[in-house]
């Protein structure tokens, strides 16, 4: 599995952060630790669609967890990113309740 590989295409998809990381000479420390997180919930949820679909393929069950590992890592990446961008400058009341809206779990 070529998780850096992964790990750098959703970074260079948030450009102020790739940057930001890229001057800070921290890319490879966290390319490395992305990738490491990716692997550890890669890996996790391939336990858990095991057995919530006993049936299912190991190829099926892998390419499946492989998705909502991504997934969840684009979402990370996308809300450290916009947390980066914006705290450059102060919010209005009105855009931080809607980033906080956005960013809270639905029950």
């Amino acid at each position: 599995m070529h998780y850096k590989t992964i790990v750098l295409e959703l970074l260079s998809q948030h450009s102020t952060l790739y940057e930001e990381l890229r001057l800070k000479r921290a890319l490879l420390q966290a390319l490395d630790r992305y990738s490491s997180d990716l692997k550890a919930r890669h890996d996790a949820w391939k336990s858990e669609r095991a057995q919530t679909k006993p049936a299912a393929s190991p190829i099926q069950v892998a390419s499946e967890a492989l998705e909502l590992a991504i997934e969840e890592l684009r979402n990370h990446l996308s809300a450290e990113s916009q947390i980066r961008s914006i705290s450059a400058e102060p919010l209005s009341l009105d855009e931080a309740i809607a980033y906080i809206r956005r960013h809270t779990p639905r029950v």
